[in-house]
């Protein structure tokens, strides 16, 4: 079941959850996360644990992942102009190089200002030059001197953490651990945190058990960090994010579909590249930028089955979710996650939608 109309606005969207289930720290072991499999055919809801996953799938399904990988994106520095300390983001950059990001500080910022960047060490990296605020917040700047973008956010970013673990303040662990093992192409300022409970091991006992994996891109980009703005959904506007579907894989999806096998979508990025590449109907390849939001009364093509964490109220991943599972038993799912005190967010537990 689906909202209706009436439902669209973001109130709906609401729950109220206990700070102490905010996951502060990883597991020691990702497959340990626990596991809330809800049944869409059943309407039921069970408690398992991810390390559980190659019993509760079945041989010829298709697991798809995103292999972007997270940038050191959280940057420090100072304005060059008064010394005040800054904050910002990195978001993405364009082919000429020049860097998109959000930027926070005490005053107002002014077009063509510098901002030195520190290195983890607080020893002046390089400049910024800070060119035009563009919507939403996002600013345009270039560094200088002129390097490789990931190679110079090696140098001075930090773990991008969101700011309700530990306030965005990242440990040594966190560029490990923050993560996915298959992790591949740089890109994203936040984590597909699905991923992060998959490990290879776990990934082994899935093809032997007849269980295919399949690879695609979504770059994590800034509607991770900003809850809806907006009071009707309908009228949000998602920011655009670049992904791949290459036709390699649409075949290997559209030939597992033809012998009985589910798509199994590893986290909302996964859907949202799955979605964006059958908007015809069928899978095809794709690949460039992506704004779609998946809210009522989106109809699935891309995909059977989702693995993903608990997340915000009022976002549009939640929004998404109980698109897909069915409004009414995704409320119920959080309501017993919450009741038997599974942990939420980026470094929380999982739930499985069937």
């Amino acid at each position: 079941m689906t909202p209706s109309v009436s439902d669209a606005d973001l109130s709906h969207y609401d729950y109220e959850l206990p700070v102490e289930l905010i996951a502060q720290q990883p597991l020691h072991e990702r497959s340990d996360a626990r596991l809330l499999v809800v049944d869409r055919s059943q309407a039921s809801i069970t408690h398992h644990h991810v390390r559980n996953l190659p019993e509760l799938l079945r041989p010829g399904d298709i697991v798809v992942v995103n292999e972007s990988k997270v940038v050191p994106a959280r940057l420090l520095g100072r304005r060059e102009m008064t010394g005040g300390n800054w904050e910002g983001l990195f978001l993405s950059v364009d082919v000429d190089g020049r860097w998109h990001l959000l930027s926070k500080t005490r005053g107002k910022l002014q077009p063509g200002e510098w901002i030195v960047l520190v290195d983890n060490l607080a020893r002046d990296a390089c400049r910024l030059r800070l060119d035009a605020r563009e919507e939403e917040g996002v600013w345009t700047a270039v560094p200088e001197p002129a390097e490789d973008t990931y190679a110079l956010l090696d140098r001075v970013g930090r773990v991008p953490l969101p700011c309700y673990i530990r306030e965005g303040v990242s440990e040594p662990g966190d560029s490990v651990r923050y993560q996915t093992v298959y992790a591949r192409v740089p890109g994203s300022a936040a984590a597909p945190t699905a991923g992060l409970h998959l490990t290879d091991r776990l990934i082994d006992r899935l093809k032997s058990n007849g269980i295919m994996l399949a690879k695609v891109t979504l770059h994590v980009g800034l509607d991770t960090f900003r809850p809806i703005g907006v009071e009707r959904i309908e009228e949000h506007r998602m920011h655009r994010e670049w992904g791949e579907l290459d036709a390699a894989t649409a075949e290997r999806l559209r030939q597992a579909r033809e012998q009985g096998g589910r798509i199994v979508a590893i986290g909302t990025t996964s859907i949202r590249v799955l979605e964006t590449a059958t908007r015809g109907g069928a899978i095809t390849a794709w690949r460039g930028e992506t704004d779609l939001f998946i809210r009522p009364p989106h109809r699935f093509h891309g995909v059977d089955a989702l693995l993903t964490n608990f997340h915000l109220p009022r976002s549009t991943l939640l929004v998404l979710v109980r698109t897909f599972g069915g409004d009414q038993l995704i409320q119920r799912a959080y309501d017993e996650a919450i009741r038997e005190r599974y942990r939420f967010y980026s470094y929380g537990d999982a739930m499985l939608i069937l």
